[in-house]
């Protein structure tokens, strides 16, 4: 799960995964394609709102992306076109380009929606963000 800072949306989707896939063998993380808050916690708002909806966001820290993501990870979903377009810049081939897809396209197949970043907005924009990650992760369940 990938966005810019890795302190809003992608630990979210991290979390919301990592609960819908509790007991299984599937590894999920999160990462952001700049290194801004390495190491940081997830924003306070996103935690209030993965509290209010249940969802644990227990050891998750800020990191940045790294090639060898494409080699740790089968699918590595991003949030918006932006962030797209960073990730396949670091891609070294066809068969990393194949593994990245927005993460709406899983809810709204072919669709190129984007999760908006609520970091700027008020708190109902982070509601909104979970809503949409979690019929998207939902989604992906279902897949597996």
């Amino acid at each position: 799960m990938v966005c810019l800072g890795n302190i809003c949306r992608s630990p979210m989707a991290e979390g919301i995964m990592r609960d819908l896939l509790n007991g299984s063998a599937h590894e999920v993380d999160s990462a952001g394609t700049s290194s801004y808050h390495e190491g940081e916690r997830p924003d306070d708002r996103m935690l209030r709102t993965a509290k209010k909806y249940g969802v644990s966001m227990n050891g998750i820290r800020s990191r940045g992306l790294k090639v060898e993501d494409f080699d740790r990870f089968d699918r590595i979903y991003v949030m918006d076109q932006s962030n797209l377009k960073n990730v396949l810049l670091i891609a070294r081939n066809d068969e990393d380009r194949a593994k990245v897809e927005l993460l709406l396209n899983a809810s709204h197949p072919g669709q190129d929606r984007e999760v908006p970043d609520p970091y700027y907005g008020g708190e109902k924009g982070f509601d909104q963000v979970y809503l949409m990650i979690l019929e998207a992760c939902q989604k992906i369940k279902d897949r597996l």
